[in-house]
């Protein structure tokens, strides 16, 4: 991030090439224009729009120096017959000092944005920080995208975490999207967080995240606050995966090329006191080497196209799931998809990839 400060010439937030060369290039245009035209022509008054543009431009230096160099331009003796009136370098230098004014607030402003979106950036970044590559025996891969444009957490979330029970993972969509929803968000994703190390069981840790939304909605007086999610286990020294489904979509298996998905039983969402009264059934998968599971939230099958047809993932994901690929590059192959298909999409999109590492003790690319 460049600092006037530093340089004297350059904005806060670097602008644009063409933004910062179209002063230039007007006080040259205009300047050219004037001396080529005819005795009597007055054209040298439009460089008045000079200084308004450097000052959007550059901050308040670099607007000092390109206003200098335009009453340069206007007070320079010509070999022409014509000078111009006090009351015109009047109107020009009143026009200087404005635009002057104007970069000075606008580089105030820059600061004020840049530090106040550091400090949301690294808000948003301790409530949903970037997944390692692998926790535990588990290789993983997330992918995140907002639908509310300049944040990085809206209502999908997703975590893994090594405890005493193996390696788990949750994926999960609240109610809303975009920052409203991040304070539920943050709720839920502490409540998984003590869940890994204390409970013994998935269906233990779905009731944790049920009782933390129910709980949460009771100063509101209603019971609308809930959340679908998908909770997968690891358990050490096996070679399976355990999977809870509370109204989430179901999750892929890519095994080779094909991808099939996950029989795993619905249960209710989260929020509505159900999962203590109804545990969730536990679907039990045997994994080979180069398996992987990929789990993703509502946001991308319900992207449409310009037909209105739902994104079809489960057709196309074997294309998109080359083995050789790491899970990142499986992540980002189905997001740029998604793009190609249905363009930005309208909800917040989230897409989680894992995979055990291989049986021999070397990790897969």
């Amino acid at each position: 991030m460049a600092d006037e400060g530093a340089s004297g010439l350059l904005p806060v937030a670097p602008r644009p090439l063409w933004q910062r060369a179209l002063p230039v290039v007007v006080l040259a245009g205009i300047t050219a224009a004037q001396l080529g035209t005819p005795n009597g022509v007055e054209l040298g008054y439009f460089l008045a729009a000079v200084p308004p543009l450097a000052a959007f431009a550059y901050g308040p230096i670099g607007t000092v120096v390109l206003a200098t160099v335009t009453f340069v331009g206007v007070l320079l003796p010509h070999t022409r017959d014509w000078y111009p009136h006090p009351g015109d370098i009047l109107t020009l230098a009143v026009v200087v000092v404005f635009s002057i004014v104007v970069a000075w607030v606008r580089q105030r402003r820059d600061h004020q944005l840049v530090t106040v979106r550091t400090v949301a950036e690294a808000a948003q970044l301790a409530v949903l920080p970037p997944l390692p590559d692998a926790v535990g025996p588990v290789r993983c891969a997330g992918l995140y995208q907002a639908a509310q444009r300049g944040t990085l957490v809206g209502g999908d979330f997703y975590d893994v975490r090594e405890g005493p029970h193996g390696v788990r993972a949750v994926i999960a969509d609240v109610q809303g999207h975009g920052l409203a929803a991040v304070g539920t968000v943050a709720a839920l994703l502490g409540a998984f967080r003590e869940a890994v190390l204390d409970e013994p069981t998935l269906a233990a840790v779905a009731a944790r995240l049920d009782r933390r939304l129910v709980v949460d909605a009771r100063p509101d007086g209603h019971g609308e606050l809930f959340a679908t999610a998908l909770l997968l286990e690891f358990p050490p020294h096996e070679r399976v995966v355990r999977v809870v489904s509370c109204g989430h979509p179901r999750p892929f298996l890519l095994r080779g090329r094909t991808a099939a998905e996950l029989a795993a039983e619905p249960a209710p969402p989260l929020g509505l006191g159900l999962a203590g009264l109804a545990p969730p059934g536990e679907l039990r998968v045997e994994l080979a080497d180069g398996d992987r599971i990929l789990a993703y939230t509502d946001g991308v099958t319900e992207a449409r196209d310009g037909a209105g047809a739902f994104y079809p993932l489960g057709e196309r994901l074997a294309a998109l799931a080359t083995p050789r690929d790491g899970l990142a590059a499986l992540t980002e192959a189905v997001r740029d998809d998604l793009v190609r298909y249905a363009g930005r999409a309208k909800d917040d999109v989230a897409l989680l990839a894992l995979a055990l590492a291989p049986a021999n003790g070397h990790r897969a690319a």
